[in-house]
Order: C-alpha cells, then structure tokens, then sequence
C-alpha cells in the first residue's frame, strides 16, 4: 500500500469518529461566552467551506445538513449573546453582527450559485471580523487568563474552518493568489498559536494529551492539503479540517472549565 493510501485509510477511519459541534444550552460565565462567540467565528467559515462543497458535490446530502446546521447554530448562539449582553458597548457590537449576518445568511440558505461563492466569502470575512471583536471586548471586560486561553483556542476552530474555505474555493476553480496567499498565512496562524497553548502553564494532562493529538492531526492535515499528482483533493482536506475542529472544540471547552 502507497503512503497516501495509507494516509487516506487512516484519516477515514478517524473520520467515522467525528462528532458535531454543538452550543451550550445557555451560557453560564464569562469563560462560556468567550467559547460561544469564539464559535461564531468559526461558523462564518464553516459556512462557506460547505457551500462550496455542496457546489463541488462533495458528499453532498452530508454537506447540505452541515449547511444548515452552520447557520441555525449561528442564529441560535446570537440570540443567547444577545440575552447574555442585553445593553452596552457589546450588544452593540452583536447588532453589528447581526447586520452583516444578515446578506450572508441569504445567499447561504438559497440553491447553491457559483457566481455567489466569492460574495459569501467577502461577507463571511466580514461577519468574522465583526464577531472577533465581540470576543476581544468579552476578553477585555472580564480580563482573565482563562479567557484569553480559551480564545486562543477557540480561534484553533475557525483556522481549521477557514483553512478549508480557502481550499475549496480554490479547488471550486477560483484561482486567485490572494486565496492561496491567505491559505498559506492561516496555516502559519495555526502553528503560532498552537505553538502558544501547548506552553501553557495552565494545560491540565487532559488538555496536554489533546493537544499532542492536534499536533499529529495537523501534520496529517499539511499532508492531505499537498495536492496528489497536480490534482485539489478537497474530500481529504475536509475531513482532515472537520477532525481539527472536533478536537479543537473539546480543547476550548476544557479550557473554558477551569474557571
């Protein structure tokens, strides 16, 4: 068996293991807050990642359900932000959101378009920058080292997403240098920050034993990106992104349990 295959079997085999992300009930503290609006990040670049995955027809029925579960999610941990911060500086700031959300959710839940990819993906960079600073502001109000852990973290998850996006729009056939110039810089991003949690002086031997985890995902992840004999293998990368994210997620909640 060639190496790839081997790679190939093995990162099946993990992927039968994933298990989707899904918010808390209601949020409990600070640290929970930090988590769910770090998760609308990530979810800003889910969305366009899946599109473009339902236009390549990339496991299709699964990527349409992952589509729609991108965007309730999205809608539901708004409302809760908005219910956790009903007046100041932040609810300001999620209606800010709340706008710029708003054209990105149209063109996502109507039939896929092509010629509607790019624009999805300007207005998903818009809509995660706006929610970055809703969770920079929640850092900064409650200014604690858990937080800013579970941040770090939690931007692990919208890396791993948006590392994706940038794939498959490229394998979608939108060859622009700037989509590979962004590619290349997020990976880098991830390895910075990665670099960062794993110094951590507050990593419990759970969140250590995680962390090596991601470390062998990522390296097969750079593995499953390198394109096979001139060809996108956007099946592989989605599903080595996806694992990334799971992992990614369980580290940010354990992060957010230390408080």
């Amino acid at each position: 068996m060639s190496r790839f295959n081997k790679f190939l079997s093995l990162l099946l085999l993990g992927f039968c293991t994933l298990i989707p992300v899904h918010s808390s009930a209601e949020i409990q503290n600070f640290s929970s807050a930090i988590n769910i609006a770090g998760r609308q990040r990530m979810l800003s670049q889910r969305i366009v990642a899946t599109y473009s995955q339902i236009g390549q027809k990339i496991r299709e029925k699964k990527s349409k359900q992952q589509l729609k579960d991108a965007i309730n999610l999205f809608d539901q941990q708004l409302d809760e932000l908005k219910t956790y911060q009903p007046t100041g500086n932040i609810n300001r700031q999620l209606e800010k959101v709340t706008q710029l959300w708003y054209p990105m959710r149209l063109i996502a839940t109507k039939p896929i378009q092509r010629d509607k990819a790019e624009a999805l993906k300007n207005l998903s960079d818009d809509v995660l920058k706006a929610s970055n600073q809703v969770v920079v502001m929640l850092q900064e109000k409650y200014n604690s080292q858990v937080g800013n852990l579970v941040n770090i973290s939690g931007r692990q998850r919208m890396l791993s997403q948006r590392m994706s996006s940038l794939y498959m729009l490229q394998s979608w056939g939108f060859s622009n240098i700037e989509y590979s110039n962004d590619y290349s810089q997020t990976i880098n991003e991830f390895k910075q920050a990665l670099s960062i949690l794993n110094k951590s002086k507050l990593n419990t031997r759970k969140i250590n034993k995680k962390l090596n985890k991601v470390r062998k995902e990522f390296a097969m992840f750079e593995m499953s990106s390198h394109k096979n004999n001139g060809k996108f293998i956007p099946l592989l990368v989605k599903m080595s992104a996806d694992k990334l994210l799971n992992i990614m997620n369980d580290i940010t909640l354990l992060y957010e349990q230390l408080e």
